[in-house]
């Protein structure tokens, strides 16, 4: 089995959980150590908890509660699975809101809601969305917890104060973007929870708190590559980028083009305005002089 925590939090945690196990692997008991909903997204295995057995496949979701013994077979022809497994803190299933005998389901079955938001998770993983990890995962858990519930989750009733809350975590946002902010320093800034503070700054700015983050690193940058100095890698860390390969892939998806040929074409762009500028200033002083001398 090969373990990759991909992100650690104080609310959530993600992990990778790779595999390799086929027919004919002796099977042993295992320990949920911690409340997780896990997205299979590759392979099949069979999930044995509590004296119920679930068959689980690409798609499916796993749901775990600390404490729980659990064993895993592969009795299936396929050999291998994949899951991304999120693992909540106990603050952060209470904000969900599930009900406590959501966690004795075992599983659920491969349902449109969660596998859009499964594979929104993955994008994540894999670099192709730019919201943020733990976000994706409590945005995961939220639909979990309404399909587990049988409810439909509202739009939050925003007061003025709590707008302004959100705007204000923006200015700090904005103010902190080059240092390294995440969900829990951005929700304890603005004192709320991580889950509650996703939800409000969502909802009144209509992008979630890391896409702002990224976006205004991404400014950032634009403006000191339009200024023509330093280095592309120092720029990348001058805005907050921790991975240069990241800042590029980021910046090249936005702007269309690589922060190379954007430094490029800002420049020429300057050379053009300054042959379209000088002459016509030079002109215009020419003629306020020899209007000054007539």
């Amino acid at each position: 089995m090969a373990v990759t925590t991909l992100s650690l939090g104080e609310a959530i945690t993600v992990v990778d959980y790779r595999c390799e196990a086929g027919p004919g692997d002796m099977p042993f008991v295992e320990l949920h150590e911690a409340f997780s909903v896990s997205f299979v997204r590759k392979g099949s295995f069979g999930y044995h908890a509590r004296g119920a057995a679930f068959e689980l496949v690409a798609g499916s979701v796993l749901v775990g509660r600390p404490g729980d013994e659990f064993m895993c077979t592969h009795d299936h022809h396929v050999r291998g699975d994949e899951c991304l497994s999120f693992q909540l803190s106990p603050a952060l299933v209470e904000a969900a809101g599930a009900d406590h005998r959501v966690w004795q389901t075992g599983c659920l079955p491969p349902l449109p809601g969660l596998m859009v938001m499964g594979e929104l998770a993955q994008a994540v993983v894999d670099g192709k969305s730019d919201i943020g990890l733990s976000e994706a995962g409590m945005m995961f858990v939220a639909r979990f917890a309404d399909t587990a519930c049988g409810r439909s989750r509202k739009p939050m009733s925003v007061k003025a104060r709590d707008r302004r809350r959100a705007v204000d975590a923006a200015l700090w946002i904005d103010q902190h973007a080059q240092g390294p902010v995440n969900l829990d320093l951005a929700a304890k800034a603005a004192g709320v929870s991580p889950f509650h503070f996703l939800r409000l700054f969502a909802q009144v700015l209509g992008v979630t708190p890391h896409q702002y983050l990224i976006r205004a690193r991404l400014r950032r940058a634009a403006r000191l590559l339009a200024d023509g100095g330093g280095s592309v890698t120092d720029i990348a860390f001058a805005a907050g980028f921790a991975d240069l390969s990241n800042f590029v892939r980021t910046f090249h998806r936005v702007a269309g083009v690589p922060p190379r040929r954007f430094r490029q074409a800002a420049r020429a762009e300057r050379a053009a305005l300054r042959e379209r500028l000088v002459p016509a200033l030079s002109a215009h002083l020419y003629r306020l002089s020899a209007k000054s001398e007539s």
